[in-house]
């Protein structure tokens, strides 16, 4: 497809046009990734959305949650819901699993709903490197609710905050074994805190747990935004818990309508051409293989090739 067809396609609402649009930000041949680009240039960003990252360790049930809310929020037919899967990759074949889509089968099924499987490359920081790009494709077609879940190892994701306005993390009955082993920048990012599987006997243990890190949060600094975050009670499974979470993304969203969003996500525009120029370097480092391991034979210091390879 051409970039005018892809285009002419995004703007009919076509979700054929937007995978293949996601599928050449995805790719690693460069013009392919060019028309990607082009093709987000020319619609130009939105401001009217609101990016939610959901993270959680494995087995808290982000998918079935993300299903239960896109559900719940296409009852407003003025929402159109993108999930955005990020599945880990395996680091020997660089695959994945990239299941999501067939975990949520009622959603994939209702036609203001797009999901987006995609493997995370190996990155640590729960998405992948061309997440950003897939978020505002997605808002080009339309989309005005995206929910991008991470891999899901549960310590390294922050990364995720850097795409989202609302980052959101999921948690189990754990209680307080599960509280230390949280890792602190999780819980200085996130703006709410879902405490999920609140059914049949964990009921109890839910509610306690969720005391719980009310207290821990209220011990961490104020946000930049005066946000206060929220703890919440839910089961995915018994559809409880589900409308008070976008009562108070709703909160959220009617919170930061103002400067801040915008200048919240310049912030992060700011993070990520940095993180692309990482990127662009690091790709770049496997043409030096031969120089590095010639100097090193020669006997220079790896801090003296560096300089001599970068000047």
């Amino acid at each position: 497809m051409t970039k005018e067809e892809l285009i002419n396609g995004i703007k009919k609402g076509d979700p054929r046009s937007l995978s293949k649009a996601i599928t050449f930000a995805e790719s690693s041949i460069e013009a392919k990734q060019e028309i990607a680009l082009q093709i987000i240039e020319y619609f130009g960003p939105k401001e009217d959305t609101l990016r939610i990252g959901i993270t959680g360790a494995p087995g808290v049930g982000k998918s079935t949650f993300i299903e239960s809310v896109g559900v719940s929020l296409l009852k407003d037919p003025t929402k159109k819901v993108a999930v955005l899967s990020i599945d880990p990759s395996s680091e020997i074949s660089q695959g994945s699993i990239l299941g999501d889509k067939t975990r949520m089968n009622k959603l994939s099924s209702m036609s203001a709903a797009y999901i987006r499987p995609s493997s995370s490359g190996n990155n640590l920081g729960g998405v992948s490197k061309n997440t950003r790009l897939a978020v505002l494709l997605c808002e080009a077609a339309g989309y005005n609710t995206i929910l991008i879940e991470s891999v899901g190892v549960g310590q390294n994701e922050t990364e995720i905050a850097k795409l989202s306005d609302l980052f959101v993390l999921l948690i189990s009955p754990g209680g307080g074994d599960e509280l230390q082993g949280i890792k602190r920048g999780i819980m200085e990012v996130a703006d709410i805190v879902v405490v999920n599987k609140a059914d049949g006997n964990n009921k109890n243990q839910a509610t306690i747990t969720a005391k719980e890190y009310s207290m821990a949060l209220h011990l961490k600094p104020k946000n930049e935004n005066n946000w206060v975050p929220k703890v919440i009670v839910a089961s995915a499974q018994e559809k409880q818990g589900i409308q008070l979470f976008i009562e108070k993304c709703t909160d959220f969203n009617n919170h930061i309508k103002n400067r801040w969003k915008l200048k919240h996500r310049k912030q992060q525009m700011k993070y990520w051409a940095k993180k692309n120029i990482e990127y662009l370097l690091l790709s770049k480092i496997n043409k030096y293989n031969d120089t590095i391991d010639s100097g090193i034979e020669n006997g220079i210091l790896p801090e003296r090739l560096a300089k001599n390879i970068l000047e």
